[in-house]
Protein backbone atom coordinates (compact mmCIF):
# COMPACT_ATOMS: atom_id res chain seq x y z
CA UNK A 1 0.00 0.00 0.00
CA UNK A 2 2.71 2.19 1.01
CA UNK A 3 4.09 1.74 -2.65
CA UNK A 4 1.01 2.51 -4.16
CA UNK A 5 0.61 5.62 -2.37
CA UNK A 6 4.27 6.69 -3.51
CA UNK A 7 3.22 5.96 -6.87
CA UNK A 8 0.63 8.09 -6.25
CA UNK A 9 2.90 11.29 -4.70
CA UNK A 10 5.30 10.69 -7.89
CA UNK A 11 2.60 10.86 -10.58
CA UNK A 12 1.01 14.10 -8.69
CA UNK A 13 4.27 15.79 -8.87
CA UNK A 14 5.28 14.47 -12.36
CA UNK A 15 1.90 16.62 -13.56
CA UNK A 16 2.78 19.36 -11.24
CA UNK A 17 6.12 19.59 -12.18
CA UNK A 18 5.11 19.20 -15.85
CA UNK A 19 2.37 21.76 -15.48
CA UNK A 20 4.97 24.54 -14.40
CA UNK A 21 7.03 23.71 -17.65
CA UNK A 22 4.55 24.32 -19.71
CA UNK A 23 4.11 27.85 -18.39
CA UNK A 24 0.78 27.08 -17.72
CA UNK A 25 -1.11 29.07 -15.07
CA UNK A 26 -2.60 28.01 -11.26
CA UNK A 27 -6.48 27.46 -11.99
CA UNK A 28 -7.87 30.07 -8.99
CA UNK A 29 -10.65 27.81 -6.96
CA UNK A 30 -13.61 29.46 -6.11
CA UNK A 31 -14.69 29.31 -2.08
CA UNK A 32 -17.46 27.38 -2.59
CA UNK A 33 -15.54 24.39 -4.35
CA UNK A 34 -12.42 24.90 -1.98
CA UNK A 35 -13.11 21.75 -0.29
CA UNK A 36 -14.22 19.37 -2.63
CA UNK A 37 -11.30 20.24 -4.77
CA UNK A 38 -8.88 19.57 -1.74
CA UNK A 39 -10.49 15.87 -1.09
CA UNK A 40 -9.81 15.29 -4.95
CA UNK A 41 -6.56 16.18 -4.83
CA UNK A 42 -5.77 13.67 -1.60
CA UNK A 43 -7.39 11.06 -3.76
CA UNK A 44 -5.42 8.24 -5.84
CA UNK A 45 -5.89 7.65 -9.80
CA UNK A 46 -7.53 4.44 -9.29
CA UNK A 47 -10.46 6.03 -6.68
CA UNK A 48 -10.35 9.01 -9.32
CA UNK A 49 -11.05 6.76 -11.81
CA UNK A 50 -14.04 5.18 -10.23
CA UNK A 51 -15.32 8.96 -9.18
CA UNK A 52 -15.41 9.76 -12.78
CA UNK A 53 -17.30 6.62 -13.98
CA UNK A 54 -20.04 7.10 -11.14
CA UNK A 55 -20.48 10.20 -12.09
CA UNK A 56 -20.65 10.07 -15.56
CA UNK A 57 -23.64 7.15 -14.76
CA UNK A 58 -25.42 9.30 -12.15
CA UNK A 59 -25.73 12.41 -14.63
CA UNK A 60 -25.91 10.45 -17.89
CA UNK A 61 -22.66 12.50 -19.16
CA UNK A 62 -19.15 11.41 -20.49
CA UNK A 63 -15.82 12.74 -19.98
CA UNK A 64 -14.77 12.38 -23.19
CA UNK A 65 -14.55 15.74 -25.48
CA UNK A 66 -16.61 15.90 -27.73
CA UNK A 67 -15.63 16.17 -31.64
CA UNK A 68 -17.34 18.68 -33.72
CA UNK A 69 -17.19 18.06 -37.38
CA UNK A 70 -16.91 21.51 -39.55
CA UNK A 71 -19.56 22.54 -41.41
CA UNK A 72 -19.37 22.02 -45.29
CA UNK A 73 -19.68 24.89 -47.95
CA UNK A 74 -21.95 24.11 -50.86
CA UNK A 75 -21.81 26.67 -53.91
CA UNK A 76 -24.82 27.84 -54.48
CA UNK A 77 -25.26 26.88 -57.96
CA UNK A 78 -23.80 23.49 -57.77
CA UNK A 79 -26.36 21.14 -58.75
CA UNK A 80 -26.83 17.91 -56.44
CA UNK A 81 -24.82 15.32 -57.79
CA UNK A 82 -26.69 11.37 -57.48
CA UNK A 83 -23.68 9.04 -56.64
CA UNK A 84 -23.67 5.62 -59.19
CA UNK A 85 -23.93 2.61 -57.77
CA UNK A 86 -20.75 0.73 -58.27
CA UNK A 87 -21.59 -2.86 -56.27
CA UNK A 88 -24.36 -4.63 -56.61
CA UNK A 89 -26.01 -7.86 -55.31
CA UNK A 90 -28.16 -10.15 -58.00
CA UNK A 91 -31.16 -11.33 -57.22
CA UNK A 92 -33.14 -13.91 -58.80
CA UNK A 93 -36.41 -12.90 -59.13
CA UNK A 94 -38.67 -15.91 -61.43
CA UNK A 95 -37.28 -18.33 -62.89
CA UNK A 96 -39.30 -18.92 -66.19
CA UNK A 97 -39.71 -22.29 -68.36
CA UNK A 98 -35.63 -22.87 -69.19
CA UNK A 99 -35.36 -24.07 -65.51
CA UNK A 100 -32.67 -26.25 -66.59
CA UNK A 101 -30.88 -23.29 -67.89
CA UNK A 102 -30.98 -21.18 -65.42
CA UNK A 103 -29.65 -24.09 -63.05
CA UNK A 104 -26.79 -23.90 -65.39
CA UNK A 105 -26.19 -20.38 -65.80
CA UNK A 106 -26.34 -20.07 -61.74
CA UNK A 107 -23.76 -23.18 -61.45
CA UNK A 108 -21.49 -20.81 -64.19
CA UNK A 109 -22.02 -17.62 -61.82
CA UNK A 110 -21.42 -18.81 -58.12
CA UNK A 111 -19.44 -21.74 -58.93
CA UNK A 112 -21.70 -24.22 -56.89
CA UNK A 113 -22.36 -27.54 -57.39
CA UNK A 114 -25.25 -29.08 -58.83
CA UNK A 115 -27.05 -29.65 -55.97
CA UNK A 116 -26.51 -26.26 -54.64
CA UNK A 117 -27.96 -24.45 -57.52
CA UNK A 118 -30.62 -26.72 -57.65
CA UNK A 119 -31.71 -25.80 -54.46
CA UNK A 120 -31.21 -21.79 -55.03
CA UNK A 121 -33.60 -21.83 -58.18
CA UNK A 122 -36.28 -23.93 -56.38
CA UNK A 123 -36.05 -21.54 -53.81
CA UNK A 124 -36.25 -18.69 -56.37
CA UNK A 125 -40.14 -20.07 -56.92
CA UNK A 126 -41.54 -19.75 -53.66
CA UNK A 127 -39.39 -16.06 -53.39
CA UNK A 128 -36.48 -13.86 -54.55
CA UNK A 129 -33.32 -15.51 -53.82
CA UNK A 130 -29.87 -13.74 -53.47
CA UNK A 131 -27.53 -14.91 -56.33
CA UNK A 132 -24.14 -13.43 -55.65
CA UNK A 133 -23.13 -10.45 -53.78
CA UNK A 134 -21.03 -7.37 -53.86
CA UNK A 135 -20.30 -8.02 -57.91
CA UNK A 136 -18.80 -4.78 -60.09
CA UNK A 137 -21.44 -3.53 -62.15
CA UNK A 138 -20.46 -4.47 -65.40
CA UNK A 139 -20.11 -8.32 -64.04
CA UNK A 140 -23.15 -7.54 -62.42
CA UNK A 141 -24.70 -6.39 -66.07
CA UNK A 142 -23.67 -9.44 -67.70
CA UNK A 143 -25.04 -11.57 -65.15
CA UNK A 144 -27.68 -10.16 -65.74
CA UNK A 145 -28.32 -10.51 -69.78
CA UNK A 146 -26.93 -14.41 -69.32
CA UNK A 147 -30.14 -15.40 -66.70
CA UNK A 148 -32.38 -13.12 -69.33
CA UNK A 149 -30.91 -15.33 -72.09
CA UNK A 150 -31.81 -18.18 -69.73
CA UNK A 151 -35.24 -17.11 -69.42
CA UNK A 152 -34.86 -16.02 -65.54
CA UNK A 153 -35.70 -12.44 -63.95
CA UNK A 154 -33.18 -10.99 -62.41
CA UNK A 155 -33.24 -7.78 -60.64
CA UNK A 156 -29.64 -5.69 -58.97
CA UNK A 157 -29.90 -3.90 -56.08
Amino acid sequence: MQLKNNMVEETKSSFAKASEDKGTEKVKVPEKFKKLVEEIEKMNVLDLAELVKILEKKFGVSAAPQVVAAPTTVAPAAAPVAEEKAVFNIVLTAVGDKKIEVIKVVRDITGKGLKESKDLVDAAATGPQVVKENVKKEEAQDNKKKFEAAGAKVELK
